[in-house]
């Protein structure tokens, strides 16, 4: 028995060699290496079925699991370590390069999902970003991704009820051994997390959001369907999920609260140090250390402030960059909407700005339909403007998000171009609707998700205004700039905090003094990074990456350099860990040589 590989930058680069001492029919080994990706989203289906629901996979709508429990977590380890196991048969394979791709992302995802077993991360199951609780709101009110259509749906979510009642239950258990064993949250983001708990609580059944779904019974249901749901939801409303929400929101507030760290950073509770380069890992799909990432921070940082300063010159605005913001977010002007619809209308209008020049840049459109709506009421005030991805057969469409709580405070220089690039289009929905539809990838890439790709290939978008016909006024170029100096100090505050000391306070400081952001939103942002460590790297991390490619790629092929068929290829291939999708485009240029 033979084995023939390579292992280069966390991609397997096999060389040429007979499989077992036989020859191997390359075709039968292609299909034996797709029906073991098969296999595996088959099986993660039913251990995520959140996940599912979201690619608009109906099977498991009815469950819902504590997956940060003990037992959970050992069935989640020997899922992952079985299909670890099985790919020895392929090691030494002449593969596709396609394949090889595949193999190596696989490959990467068991190994780094086994690795998140070594630190208790199911002591600190929810926080005031992501949270389980917050999703099933959004789910439950009818306006996510759990379908409301026929009568099984209706009957599924009930099921699903009963599984967040022994997830809050479980969570509560999973806190206090975190308590007993110094894992636990930051007060300040506690604190957050209460009136979240609160606000899902109503006096009156009919008043709850998750009555959404009963106010809008398909007319088509026989009257018999609407009586038995109609009270089948008002008592899974009045006597599971308003007492699961109360008993968590008490828990918080009374016993929790009390016990949670007034330290920032993860560093802080134990095995913390290793966890926040495993998750730099996680999110960056990279092995830059910390104090690399930290350097770049401070260089982007002040590179964009260098262009800043340019641009407010060139408006003849006299005073320095703090002032210039100030003006930038209190003078009217910049303050023209009075209704919700002005301001979607108004992105909207930045659609129609772009779209005769996207056959520059793209030959593949999504067959997805698209849609910008108004964030619900019921989490505007806590929310971002998102993207929430469409299904893959296109029923459900790509919604744009945009939270509006006062139109009027409305600020039309808050970067709406750049967000729109980012979030919508060509950002997010080109890439996560292209990907979904390439029925050619092995599914768990046609659903896969890597932060340094998917945020990185959004906030590249970002860069593309100009070469898409927009920031032509210099105040839409400064919000794009805002947007662009944000996620630098990212860089910087992220690394600070969690491996060198920097307290909250000192991190809203400095997010503030480089950038035009309101005391609020920089709390909100600090402690969003407080909440999930490294993830905001990722967006940075790969937008230089894609844009080096890029710059590669045009010196290379020069004259036989075609962006829209760089930017096709890479979204032709789904997310990629940023390794892998050098190597993959390296292949690309040289097949255009």
């Amino acid at each position: 028995m033979r084995f023939c590989f390579a292992l280069a930058l966390g991609a397997l680069m096999f060389s040429s060699c007979k499989l077992m001492d036989k020859e191997v029919d390359p075709v039968a080994l292609h299909h034996k290496l797709q029906r073991v990706f098969e296999n595996y989203f088959e099986d993660r289906m039913k251990l995520y079925p959140l996940e599912a629901t979201s690619i608009g996979d109906p099977r498991y709508n009815d469950k819902l699991y504590a997956d940060f429990t003990d037992g959970f977590r050992d069935t989640l380890s020997v899922f992952y370590t079985r299909y670890r196991d099985s790919l020895v048969q392929f090691r030494g394979a002449e593969l596709t390069p396609n394949d090889k791709a595949s193999l190596a992302m696989f490959q990467r995802d068991l190994r780094i999902n086994l690795q998140n077993f070594n630190f208790p991360y199911q002591y600190m199951p929810a926080n005031q970003f992501y949270a389980t609780p917050l999703d099933f709101g959004q789910l439950g009110s009818g306006s996510g991704n759990q379908p409301f259509v026929t009568v099984a749906d209706y009957d599924n979510w009930l099921g699903r009820v009963n599984g967040f009642q022994g997830w809050v239950d479980s969570a509560i258990v999973y806190f206090r051994k975190g308590m007993a064993t110094g894992v636990v949250l930051p007060k300040a983001l506690v604190v957050k997390m209460i009136p979240e708990m609160r606000a899902m609580q109503s006096d009156s059944v009919t008043k709850s959001l998750f009555y959404g779904p009963i106010e809008k019974l398909p007319a088509g249901f026989s009257a018999a369907d609407k009586q038995r749901l109609t009270e089948a939801y008002t008592k899974a409303i009045r006597d599971q999920i308003i007492p699961a929400y109360t008993r968590l929101g008490d828990f918080l507030e009374k016993e929790y609260l009390p016990k949670a760290r007034t330290t920032t950073g993860i560093s802080d509770v134990p095995g913390g140090k290793d966890r926040y380069q495993y998750l730099i890992r996680y999110w960056t799909t990279t092995d830059k250390s910390p104090d690399s990432i930290y350097a770049t921070g401070l260089a982007e940082v002040a590179r964009i402030k260098a262009e800043m300063e340019r641009v407010k010159n060139e408006t003849g605005f006299n005073g320095d960059l703090k002032a210039f913001f100030e003006f930038m977010a209190k003078d009217p002007r910049f303050y023209p909407y009075k209704t919700p619809d002005e301001v979607l209308n108004a992105f909207r209008s930045i659609r129609a700005r772009i779209d005769p020049n996207l056959p520059k840049m793209f030959t593949n459109n999504p067959k997805t339909p698209f849609e910008i709506r108004q964030t619900e009421a019921f989490r505007a005030a806590s929310a971002s403007a998102e993207y929430l991805q469409g299904s893959a057969d296109g029923k459900r469409p790509g919604i744009f998000y945009v939270p509006i709580l006062d139109a009027t405070k409305f600020n039309s220089t808050s970067g709406m171009e750049s967000l729109f690039l980012h979030e919508a289009i060509p950002g997010h929905h080109y890439q996560i609707s292209l990907q979904q539809e390439n029925d050619s990838l092995p599914k768990f890439r046609r659903f896969a998700g890597y932060g340094a790709y998917q945020e990185g290939w959004a906030l590249y978008c970002e860069s593309l205004g100009k070469e898409l016909g927009l920031y032509t006024d210099p105040y839409q170029y400064m919000g794009a700039l805002g947007d662009e100096m944000h996620r630098a100090i990212r860089l910087v505050v992220d690394v600070a905090m969690h491996t060198k000391g920097m307290t909250r306070e000192e991190a809203i400081k400095y997010m503030m003094e480089n950038e035009a952001i309101s005391e609020q939103g920089a709390t909100a942002e600090i402690e969003r990074y407080m909440a999930i460590p490294a993830q905001a790297l990722s967006y940075k991390i790969g937008a230089m990456k894609i844009r080096e490619l890029r710059a590669k790629y045009e010196k290379q092929l020069g004259d036989k350099f075609h962006l829209a068929k760089f930017h096709d290829y890479i979204l032709k291939q789904g997310p990629m860990p940023l390794d892998v999708l050098e190597t993959v485009m390296d292949d690309w240029a040289k097949s255009n040589l």
